[in-house]
């Protein structure tokens, strides 16, 4: 008889023997083997977090104690566990559940999660404002080894240390983040996994000394003395330096041990920090000795664990091959990444240059500082971060390689819509902030072709600070074959116009040239010819060029995948209107609220992205 599909929640697995707990976590395993393989999602950590969430949920009632998840990877259990197994089948689809924690679906999500190293600071937030409003729960945060590489980590755990506030903090250590981990911190954490036998041994010893009159304060007295003794003669963990109560490391597969640790932390009334390790991928074959490549995995054979559906050559792919071209003619090119060797795409790189690759861990802010000192001293750094994981490193972008005019690369992985992730992880804001940047150039390839391109320019001939923004995948690189009207001008500058018309000029950027050129063809149907133009460079912007290929228009669309208000729309408007006082310029974006999550198809036609809709927004400007 299956256990799973009658657990909804907390009530139903205190219920539980330590035997049906195992055969729990057995089913958990097959279901979430069985249901990411039909919609793709984060399987491998999942996986090796299955009894540490099952502990969790037993000891803690998540619907009203606060449980912060870091970055949220590994919250499909938790989510399986609180009452949402039949929402799987739309996992990570449009209008189905989500892939991360979201306190929309339901009260067990404490906090949105989707970047990391930040748990620790909401988590003390939560104890802080329990503990002001006199009330009566838990606050956990589940932090990874991998998010603990982000300095945002060590703020929250030294304002926690100093704070006194009851909270427990899991640190689940699996040596991964998406890639293995690097930097000292893994290193002490190898250092420090050992048997929890010490730690039952605590447990039992506090528990006898309880029945016994006047026992805690001896406990309390044995303690103090032990602690003394410790500190003279061993080296003391990081956490316990901090100031933080330290228990483990405890095995994050041994159940009884988990929901035995977190039983005592749960009694404590200050700062714990629970030390667990765990093995991402477990129980399941292919995630074992493939952890990273089924962190983030679309649908596969479970059988098998191969992937299903064409590969096809990506922006990623191709960014990686053009760096091995340039480091092999430049030895001042170096490449930068933040714990994303894989998804950015440099695993050759690191493999041909393992002396010129720094992986700094999710630690963004520390990557642009760094490559600002590189290229001070004369390197040519390329820091290559997803879109939305750069934000995090504003203030550096523009304290530390912008305003010393440092030529700093910034090459920007999952530009745009990403699809499934959804609002945490689309890549629609860089554009806006970038371009505020004073003398930042930002290029805009829709081909790889371009791409490459490009790329030689940035790093070869550019100077001062130069992002190359593109994509997720391949499949919406732009195939210049495909139209009629002539091959590209695949040169870094200011836009390429695709096709002449005397009705209204549509203007856009990257891969969306393909839903704009579609829906020109649509507009010709209608009788409607438009001026269709790309920029291959949004900043800066060449109005000049942009004026001489309009050439009698006097109705402008601009199209852009980007949040409103932060595109190239109100710069193009401001400089018409003094140029062309008749000239109206519209346009098209992802609006003000935060992007949803779903296939990129769809959520270009939700949001109106798609050629049918870009050509009926456009004539209905036309008043057509």
């Amino acid at each position: 008889m299956s256990i799973l599909q009658n657990i909804n929640g907390h009530d139903d697995l205190i219920r539980l023997t330590d035997e049906d707990r195992k055969q729990l976590c057995g089913e958990i395993r097959e279901f979430l083997i069985s249901s990411v393989s039909k919609t793709g999602g984060h399987l491998a950590s999942n996986l090796g977090t299955v009894e540490l969430s099952v502990a969790i949920e037993t000891v803690y009632n998540t619907m009203e104690d606060r449980l912060v998840f870091d970055v949220g990877h590994q919250s499909y259990v938790h989510k399986l566990l609180t009452g949402r197994q039949a929402d799987f089948e739309h996992l990570r689809q449009f209008g189905g559940m989500s892939g991360f924690p979201k306190p929309h679906e339901s009260p067990a999500d404490a906090f949105v999660a989707g970047h990391a190293s930040s748990s620790v600071s909401i988590a003390l937030g939560m104890a802080r404002a329990r503990t002001l409003q006199k009330k009566d729960y838990h606050v956990l945060a589940l932090i990874g080894d991998g998010a603990a590489t982000g300095g945002m980590a060590y703020e929250g755990l030294n304002d926690a240390s100093a704070s006194k506030e009851p909270m427990v903090i899991i640190l689940n250590d699996n040596e991964m983040s998406i890639d293995r981990n690097v930097g000292g911190l893994a290193g002490h954490l190898s250092r420090i996994r050992i048997g929890d036998s010490y730690l039952r041994m605590k447990n039992n010893y506090r528990k006898t000394l309880r029945k016994i009159p006047g026992g805690m304060a001896f406990y309390d007295l044995t303690r103090r003395i032990k602690n003394r003794i410790k500190r003279f003669f061993l080296a003391s963990t990081i956490f316990e330096n901090m100031g933080l109560t330290y228990l483990g490391p405890v095995d994050g597969h041994d159940l009884p041990a988990l929901i035995s640790v977190l039983r005592s932390a749960k009694e404590m009334k200050c700062p714990v920090l629970v030390h667990v390790y765990t093995k991402k991928g477990l129980g399941y074959t292919p995630a074992e000795n493939d952890p990273a490549k089924f962190h983030g995995v679309g649908k596969f054979d479970p059988a098998t664990g191969e992937t299903l559906g064409k590969k096809v050559p990506s922006f990623s792919d191709s960014f990686g091959e053009t760096m091995i071209e340039l480091a092999q003619k430049d030895d001042r090119v170096c490449a930068i990444t933040a714990a994303m060797p894989g998804g950015t795409g440099l695993l050759k790189f690191r493999k041909k240059f393992p002396k010129r690759i720094f992986d700094v861990g999710i630690a963004e802010e520390h990557a642009v500082s760094m490559a600002g000192g590189l290229a001070k001293q004369g390197m040519v750094p390329v820091v290559a971060l997803y879109s939305t994981f750069l934000q995090r490193s504003y203030d550096q972008i523009m304290q530390d390689a912008a305003m010393l005019k440092l030529h700093v690369v910034f090459a920007i992985d999952r530009a745009g819509l990403v699809g499934d992730d959804g609002e945490t992880h689309h890549g629609v804001y860089d554009v806006g902030f970038l371009r505020q940047t004073p003398d930042m150039t930002v290029l805009c390839p829709a081909s790889l072709t371009e791409q490459k391109d490009m790329l030689r320019w940035a790093i070869e001939d550019c100077e001062g600070p130069v992002a190359v923004r593109y994509p997720r995948g391949g499949n919406g690189a732009y195939d210049a074959s495909s139209w009629d009207n002539g091959a590209l001008a695949h040169k870094n500058g200011a836009l390429a116009c695709h096709c002449h018309g005397d009705d209204v000029t549509l203007i856009t950027y990257g891969t969306l040239i393909n839903s704009v050129m579609q829906a020109a063809q649509l507009l010709q149907l209608q009788g409607v010819h438009a001026t269709v133009l790309r920029l291959q460079s949004v900043a800066p912007l060449d109005i000049e060029s942009i004026l001489k290929e309009m050439s009698s228009t006097r109705h402008v669309v601009v199209v852009e995948e980007i949040c409103a208000g932060s595109g190239v729309r109100q710069d193009i408007a401001w400089e018409l209107q003094h140029r062309l006082p008749d000239c109206r310029v519209d346009g098209i974006d992802l609006g003000h609220r935060f992007v949803t999550h779903g296939s990129t198809d769809l959520l270009y036609r939700h949001y109106g992205l798609d050629a049918q809709s870009i050509a009926e927004y456009t004539l209905e400007v036309l008043g057509k």
